[in-house]
């Protein structure tokens, strides 16, 4: 029971966090937030891959939860 429960927590902190970085990501694409990394601009096509990606791990993290 520890062990399924442990489980359930892990598997919602990670779903939250990867929901939150989908939608930084789809926040930047919306509104055309830059952000550079030194002196390197990171490129937007980033977060077109990062969006999907990250929301995808998100819900699947979910469903494992519910399981």
């Amino acid at each position: 029971m520890k062990g399924s429960l442990s489980l359930k927590l892990y598997l919602l902190v990670s779903g939250s966090i990867f929901f939150l970085v989908g939608v930084l990501h789809l926040l930047r694409l919306v509104y055309r937030w830059p952000i550079v990394l030194g002196t390197y601009p990171v490129p937007y096509v980033l977060s077109f891959i990062g969006f999907p990606v990250a929301t995808g791990y998100a819900i699947w993290a979910f469903f494992l939860c519910r399981k």
